[in-house]
């Protein structure tokens, strides 16, 4: 118990110091309130996804490299405390996306490229080690943007696609093999779907697959960012699977009811926590907080706003909550009530899903394949 208080302490002093910037510029709607998480350290710009592992942050910063990774440069991703401080910084080869982590092995997945020529480094944020997986040709002649973890499947947006109809993968389940990922087709994007707000059936057209997460229930949740819609699948890949369809829109000032683009999209999953976002163009990482979340509530960066909201996951209709923003992105919630512990780290799922994902369980050097970290790094 007294590791616990120590830890709690440890807590309330990292996320008081976070807070101590505040944002310039910025509106937050009461009782919200904003403050400045992290800038890009020296050499890196355009902070974009987010990815979380307990008290661990991590950040890609894009540095406006080329999405087909033809340019030949690489980009940052950038690990910090909670507190906003720097531990590490990874460099991947390639133009970075997709970030996240695997709950099952504690391992980093970012993706690169997402218009052509993706790529796959796996990090271990333990030993800092990382591997590089390759793909195949891609069906629907994109790239790969970003990932979720749902039971012991990957799922992997296919991005940027040729054609349209887009009648090729929107969604593909991943297993790594040797130094590959195989990929197979589980959303195609000219799918059926039933349309949330008026419960009609029609043909999809997506030609911006991007962001991914789960919602409360497990479901995958896909941004098509330039249609505007957030998609529902429901028990992927399996003769159930089940596909909603959300057109999204805000009341613009002066012109009512208007379609909008976002990127990410987090859930909220506890009454503690902060938001984290990124703003490319500010070149900022933001920390939104109030005293009590509300779980289950949805929150998205609206670059086509830009600001950031809450979803009403019935109609569509994005409430700004954060304005003055220039091009929000990467978002996360953070349960501050998981922190990590030895204690805790020992009943983690450790390897029990390496059989059906694939990869190596050795990453980094790590024999039983977890990269489990205490608090601090």
């Amino acid at each position: 118990m007294k590791t616990r208080s120590v830890s709690a302490i440890a807590l309330v002093t990292c996320i008081t110091a976070a807070a101590a910037v505040p944002a310039f510029g910025q509106t937050a709607t009461p009782p919200y309130q904003l403050s400045v998480f992290a800038t890009p350290p020296n050499g890196s710009s355009v902070p974009d996804s987010i990815a979380v592992l307990r008290d661990h942050i991590f950040v890609g910063y894009g540095d406006g490299t080329a999405p087909t990774g033809e340019d030949g440069k690489s980009n940052q991703i950038v690990e910090y405390a909670l507190d906003g401080t720097v531990k590490y910084t990874y460099t991947v080869k390639g133009h970075n996306d997709g970030l996240r982590v695997d709950p099952s092995t504690h391992l980093l997945w970012a993706i690169q490229n997402e218009d052509k020529n993706p790529n796959l480094v796996v990090i271990n944020p333990k030993t800092h080690t990382q591997k590089v997986y390759a793909f195949g040709p891609t069906a629907h002649g994109g790239g790969y943007d970003d990932v979720v973890f749902r039971g012991c499947k990957a799922y992997i947006s296919a991005s940027a696609p040729a054609n349209s109809p887009n009648t090729g993968p929107a969604i593909v389940s991943a297993t790594l093999d040797g130094s590959y990922v195989d990929v197979k087709a589980v959303l195609t994007g000219n799918a059926s779907a039933i349309d949330i707000p008026t419960d009609a059936i029609s043909k999809l057209n997506l030609q911006d697959p991007d962001s991914m997460t789960l919602d409360p229930q497990g479901n995958i949740v896909l941004d098509s960012q330039a249609d505007h819609e957030l998609i529902f699948v429901s028990n992927p890949g399996s003769p159930v699977q089940r596909v909603l369809h959300l057109p999204l829109s805000y009341q613009k000032p002066g012109a009512g009811l208007t379609p909008v683009e976002v990127d990410d999209t987090a859930f909220v999953t506890s009454t503690e926590g902060l938001i984290l976002f990124s703003d490319k163009k500010l070149n900022k990482v933001f920390a939104l907080r109030k005293k009590a979340f509300v779980p289950g509530t949805a929150y998205t960066a609206a670059n086509g706003g830009p600001f950031v909201g809450t979803i009403d996951l019935t109609s569509g209709v994005i409430t700004p909550i954060v304005t003055g923003l220039s091009g929000p992105g990467g978002m996360a919630f953070v349960d501050t009530t998981k922190r990590s512990t030895h204690e805790s780290d020992s009943q983690e799922e450790g390897t029990s899903c390496l059989d059906d994902r694939g990869g190596d369980s050795n990453v980094g050097g790590d024999s039983n394949g977890q990269a489990e970290l205490a608090s601090g790094g």
